[in-house]
């Protein structure tokens, strides 16, 4: 029977300290730890711990939201601990899941959480249609483009030298914005329609 910590902050300029020593307080044996946003459900020391922990185990967190941010992928998480024999103990929420109380106030703060980040959402969408209609809102800028260095590339790509992977990487571009600036050098310069990447 182990314990285990979690510790997750959404950028590499936010500090792991305060996490840090809620773990050693619980007197964990092991901590996984990593610096990436909570949204993005490919995270390597999530996936690590998930498959290290064993039954009898328990998962220490600082809160919640530190496993999740939404209530699927929590509730995933959670299914897989509770399919595993893990118990979670989240420190903020005072929860832990060995309890019927634990399990179900869980389930509560996960959809509570949810709902916060989606009203956050609402009311910065209604604050853009807002700034539109009183015409404060241009977007975001463009994307600026060397397009000396983009014409060269262009000419390498078109002769096949180069992928239009590379061109990409090289300039920089989603394949979104990629796409579209050729159609606009191509625009400018008469030259003909792209090869495929």
């Amino acid at each position: 029977m182990s314990r285990i910590g979690y510790i997750r902050v959404s950028t590499e300029h936010q500090e792991t300290a305060r996490q840090q020593e809620i773990m050693c307080d619980y007197q964990v044996d092991r901590i996984f730890s990593e610096k990436i946003s909570g949204a993005n459900k490919d995270r390597p020391q999530l996936r690590a711990m998930l498959d290290y922990v064993r039954e009898g185990d328990t998962l220490y967190i600082e809160s919640i939201s530190r496993l999740g941010r939404s209530t699927k992928d929590l509730l995933n998480i959670i299914d897989t601990l509770t399919d595993k024999g893990v118990t979670l103990v989240s420190h903020k929420e005072n929860i832990d899941t060995d309890t019927p109380t634990g399990k179900f106030m869980l389930t509560v703060f996960a959809a509570l959480s949810q709902l916060e980040r989606e009203q956050l959402k609402q009311r910065q969408r209604e604050g853009i249609e807002i700034a539109k209609a009183q015409g404060k809102y241009i977007g975001r800028k463009p994307i600026e483009i060397d397009w000396t260095r983009f014409g060269q590339l262009y000419g390498e790509w078109k002769s096949k030298s180069i992928t239009g992977r590379d061109f990409m990487r090289r300039m920089g571009l989603s394949a979104n914005t990629f796409y579209r600036r050729v159609r606009e050098y191509e625009a400018e310069h008469g030259t003909a329609e792209p090869t495929s990447a």
